[in-house]
């Protein structure tokens, strides 16, 4: 391997400086742009969206779906009633108390402009933020760090998970947070001999040298935060596997760095093309720890929280009508969730295009009436206060429409 490899895989799966307040629990809401925090939580393999929020109410909803199709409020294991048209998941239950509290709305019949059932087409144009052009080199969470107001280190921005997200690929360095137990383990530059052997080796180059040495740096202290938060939670019962567990510690780390302002997730398993189920069984069990996880995230916030905006998004949805093997296939529109402290919540917003044939798009799927990047510039116009320029940097060569409604309570 080369040096410039290696240095470029220590970047994308190490991570730079962290300055962590280790004793510090306490945050002040504030107006500041540059304190407010944005966390992605992309659902990857396009979620079934008709049952995360299910329009029980429309006819044509239980006759799409007669054998998946949420049963009533009230029901065994039917849906979570939210406004007597739309329900919620009962696995969600968790998410209730959120939107009791108007911290989480929906936008239904959202989603990409582009018709591609790709997923990897489809993920990559939500990522990138310019669906239907394959040559954007960078994410829109990379472009919207190069803009907003304050010095960016490479932990502004964490990832947690193995590799580098396209969302997060560009100019602006960012870090990566390895999943579950991980993150602690010690790596073998961690060794003294083979570490001093590598800034002997680097030395001659300053650039190269800079670059290491931020890697080397953030490592050491994204392992004394997540250290920390390990030996509090060994006092107590431990921290559920999976989502949980990282959307927890997570919220630890953000609340010991002030630094740390956008974070990234991304989540699989969501391809129900069989056995999907309604209220019980293969979508349910998956949805269990998702919505257990954004509830243990904006808990482990606590009063950071109202400066934070949480997005959950998939690369599209799925057909409206069940297929023959008790599942359904790549469709068109979604939901997206949007949970946070300054969101206008208690809400389904969107334009609702219904499920009658005449209004589905290519005769099968929900129709996208909403765009997912209004979500997405709506959120960095109010909640992280960007101007128009800014915004069309973030989201080149988007049609820009006003939307009906407001997303953002400021």
């Amino acid at each position: 391997m080369q040096r410039r490899d290696f240095l470029k895989s220590m970047t994308l799966a190490g991570s730079a400086a962290l300055v962590l307040p280790l004793g510090t629990e306490s945050w002040a809401a504030t107006g500041d742009a540059s304190a407010r925090k944005l966390i992605v939580v992309m659902l990857r393999g396009a979620i079934d969206g008709l049952n995360v929020v299910a329009p029980y109410a429309d006819p044509a909803y239980a006759a799409l779906r007669p054998g998946i199709a949420l049963a009533a409020p009230g029901a065994d294991a039917g849906v979570i009633d939210l406004d007597g048209y739309f329900g919620l998941h009962p696995a969600l239950a968790d998410l209730l108390p959120l939107w009791q509290a108007r911290d989480l709305a929906f936008v239904h019949a959202c989603g990409s402009p582009d018709p591609t059932r790709s997923h990897f087409d489809a993920q990559d144009y939500m990522e990138s933020g310019t669906p239907g052009r394959k040559s954007t080199p960078d994410g829109w969470l990379n472009r919207l760090l190069a803009v907003l107001p304050g010095t960016s280190t490479p932990t502004r921005a964490l990832s947690v998970g193995p590799v580098l997200p396209r969302i997060l690929a560009g100019r602006v360095a960012s870090t990566n947070l390895a999943s579950g137990g991980a993150t602690t383990r010690a790596d073998l530059l961690d060794q003294p001999a083979l570490g001093n052997a590598f800034e002997q080796m680097y030395r001659g180059d300053p650039k190269l040298a800079r670059t290491y040495q931020d890697a080397r740096s953030a490592h050491r202290e994204v392992m004394a935060a997540a250290d920390m938060q390990e030996s509090a939670a060994s006092a107590g019962a431990p921290l559920p596997n999976g989502f949980p567990a990282d959307a927890a510690r997570l919220a630890a780390l953000m609340r010991r760095d002030p630094n740390i302002q956008m974070a990234f997730f991304a989540l699989g398993g969501w391809d129900t093309h069989a056995n999907q189920g309604a209220g019980r069984g293969q979508l349910a069990n998956r949805l269990a720890p998702l919505g257990r996880g954004l509830a243990l995230l904006r808990d482990g916030l606590g009063p950071m929280f109202a400066d934070t905006t949480i997005v959950v998004m998939s690369e599209f949805g799925r057909t409206a009508a069940q297929n023959g093997n008790g599942g359904t296939d790549h469709g068109h529109g979604n939901v997206m969730w949007v949970l946070g402290g300054q969101v206008a919540g208690g809400k389904v917003h969107g334009n609702w295009p219904g499920l009658e044939h005449a209004q589905l798009h290519d005769g099968r799927d929900l129709a996208v009436t909403t765009d997912f990047r209004t979500v997405l510039r709506q959120i960095s116009r109010q909640h992280l206060r960007l101007d128009a320029g800014q915004l069309d940097a973030v989201f080149p060569g988007m049609p820009v429409t006003s939307a009906s409604w407001n997303l953002m309570r400021t």
